[in-house]
């Protein structure tokens, strides 16, 4: 008579267990295995790089939980992430199994993840002034130099996946 009480209290301890374990999963969704690939980004960059810190910011105000890597160099990591050297920018990142290099705006990784193209990732390559990470301040608050963001094939071609055109500055008021 004591034994099934006791396999009961151990299966309802287990079966508690279980319960706890899965509501966690689903509260904490960026833990362990769980995740949800297209709401993390891992980013690999240097320590002193202020527009890759910027960059992250971004990608964070976005909704994305963002897992940075401070590294010496970056080249190493892109070559074994597969992105060609000719996209190469300060930063490299992963997004549910797609690449991302340098200042690609946050709504082009959504884009990104929503359509799943067959490709290794996006490159905004160079660090174009006014993209997201690269913004201008003072006389020129919110310009930008046109620049693209490409989509990077798996055979290492490319094609314009996203065009920002060039915008003029804010103009601060002088006074004489």
């Amino acid at each position: 008579m004591y034994a099934p009480t006791q396999t009961m209290t151990r299966r309802t301890t287990l079966k508690a267990l279980g319960i706890t374990l899965g509501a966690a999963a689903l509260a904490y969704p960026h833990l362990g295995n769980t995740s949800s690939p297209g709401k993390v980004i891992t980013v690999w960059k240097t320590p002193s790089c202020g527009c890759c810190k910027d960059w992250v910011s971004h990608l964070r105000d976005a909704g994305f939980q963002v897992v940075t890597n401070d590294v010496s160099d970056t080249a190493p990591v892109r070559q074994k992430l597969g992105l060609p050297a000719k996209f190469g920018s300060c930063h490299t990142a992963r997004a549910g199994g797609y690449v991302l290099e340098g200042h690609v705006p946050a709504q082009d990784v959504k884009r990104l993840l929503r359509e799943k193209p067959d490709a290794i990732g996006l490159a905004v390559p160079g660090m174009p002034a006014g993209s997201p990470g690269m913004e201008m301040q003072g006389d020129m608050l919110g310009a930008r130099d046109a620049f693209d963001v490409v989509l990077v094939n798996a055979d290492g071609s490319s094609r314009i996946f996203q065009s920002y055109p060039a915008k003029a500055g804010k103009k601060s008021r002088a006074t004489s």
